[in-house]
Formats: C-alpha cells, sequence, structure tokens
C-alpha cells in the first residue's frame, strides 16, 4: 500500500505563480522532517489523525503548535521549521510547496503568515474540499505547465475563500504595478545587454528609487532577478536542447549594469 507520494513541477518559466513540488504521506509515528529551512512557500494541510509543528517566528523565539486533522500549517522561505507526526495517532497530510510575485499577498489574504502560521477552514466541509484540490496535483501531474499553473490560482482562491480568519489587505500599491511592468520587460530583453537605468527608464522611475522598491517588492535586486532569469532559460535550454555547454554558458554572460 502507496504511503507517500511526492510530484515535481517542471517548468521555471512562470513568475506570478508557480508550484515546486507537491504530494502526499501517511506517516510512521514520530516520523519528523526538519530541522530546515525552505527556499519557497510550503503548506500543508493535515487530512487525518495529528502531530506537531515548531516553527521559528520572525523574532526568533520557537512556537509550538499541536495539530489535527482538518487544519494546516504553512512554512516561510527561509524560516527554520521542524514538524513531527504523533507517537501514537501519526498524521497524514497533503503538501504543495510554491512561491511567485502573488504568493505573500494570496497567504496574507487567507490569514497566513511566519508569525501566523496555522490555517483553520470554517468548516469540515470546506477543510474537504480543500483537501481534494490538493489531491489534484498528485493525480493529475502528468497535466501541462499551464493546466497546473491554473490549479494553484484555483487552490489559493480556496485556501483564502474557506479560511476562517481570512483579512483584507488593501489594494495593491502603485509602485507593485511599476515593478510588474519592469519583470516583463525583463523578461522579454535579458537576452541582451540591459542597464538598470533603461529599465528605470522604460518604468518612468528614478533609478535610486526604482531599485529599492524593486527589492521590496521583489525580495531581490534587478541584478539578482536578472541572473535569475538567465539561469533558468540556460537549465531550460541544457534540459530541452542537444547544444554544448559552452554555447548554453554563453547566454548567461551579459553583464546587467
Amino acid at each position: 500500500m502507496e504511503k507517500y507520494h511526492l510530484s515535481l513541477f517542471p517548468n521555471d518559466h512562470f513568475l506570478d505563480i508557480r508550484p515546486y513540488q507537491y504530494g502526499w504521506e501517511s506517516c510512521k509515528p514520530l516520523h519528523s522532517f526538519g530541522p530546515f529551512v525552505r527556499n519557497h512557500y510550503l503548506f500543508h494541510f493535515i487530512i487525518s489523525r495529528r502531530g506537531m509543528l515548531y516553527s521559528h517566528s520572525s523574532n526568533g523565539e520557537i512556537h509550538e503548535y499541536s495539530l489535527e486533522a482538518n487544519q494546516g500549517f504553512l512554512i516561510c522561505p527561509g524560516q527554520i521549521n521542524l514538524y513531527t507526526a504523533d507517537e501514537k495517532d501519526p498524521w497524514k497530510y497533503v503538501w504543495i510547496e510554491f512561491d511567485g510575485m502573488h504568493a505573500e499577498e494570496c497567504l496574507l489574504r487567507a490569514g497566513l503568515e511566519q508569525d501566523r502560521p496555522i490555517y483553520r477552514p470554517r468548516s469540515i466541509e470546506e477543510g474537504a474540499l480543500l483537501q481534494k484540490r490538493m489531491f489534484y496535483f498528485s493525480e493529475h501531474s502528468g497535466k501541462s505547465s499551464i493546466h497546473l499553473v491554473g490549479c494553484l490560482y484555483l487552490f489559493l482562491d480556496e485556501l483564502i475563500e474557506f479560511s476562517g480568519c481570512r483579512q483584507d489587505i488593501g489594494e495593491k500599491k502603485p509602485q507593485d504595478f511599476y515593478i510588474n511592468e519592469a519583470v516583463v520587460y525583463i523578461q522579454q530583453n535579458y537576452s541582451r545587454e540591459l542597464t538598470v537605468d533603461e529599465v528605470a527608464g522604460f518604468c518612468n522611475l528614478n533609478r535610486n528609487y526604482f531599485s529599492r522598491k524593486f527589492k521590496e517588492v521583489m525580495g531581490c535586486t534587478p541584478q539578482e532577478f536578472l541572473i535569475k532569469q538567465r539561469l533558468t532559460n540556460v537549465a531550460e535550454l541544457m534540459r530541452r536542447t542537444d547544444l554544448p555547454i559552452k554555447a548554453i554558458a554563453a547566454l548567461s554572460s551579459i553583464v546587467f549594469i
């Protein structure tokens, strides 16, 4: 009888939102994971039984949470965490790891962040619907990348809609729209020489202001973002073409000034 299932998302070209891996597990008693630090958001929903989460808050304090069926928990990027199944009644859970420009906003709307990692749906029935949505990823991992990204949007919509502590975080700030424009511009022009001045000028923003706001919204500098785009493209070319390594490596050699 299968006790564990994991699938990886094959495409790196989605920035607004994208899954990384998803699956489910029926844990053995005291089965644990961690201490570990994730690079992306990781959300678990408990299908049955119980376990413990040990989570570092933003001020470094460790909080313990006793969790059971029909509850979920969030692990944020860069956060130290440990979770373990109960000794007598070990949990079964389903999970999805994801990230993207709109991930944090969606999670905040669902009432989730590093200092508030526990999710409770409004009802058992809505929790069952959320479980079903999360299982869909594992059951249809062979679907196209666009299909799976669309399902991730539906999952996040239900995560917000079914949340017992959803919140209104207000309208997006004008600076967010400028940064979205900058991201699209970089995506369309990363294969040639770019400058921060050029991208800032495209957005009609001062270079220093643009660089500061870009990092606030994206969590990295424009230069770091461009390097990531080029490396992603290189990885995709290595996976999908027979080009020599030297030819592919040359694609990432342009400097962003």
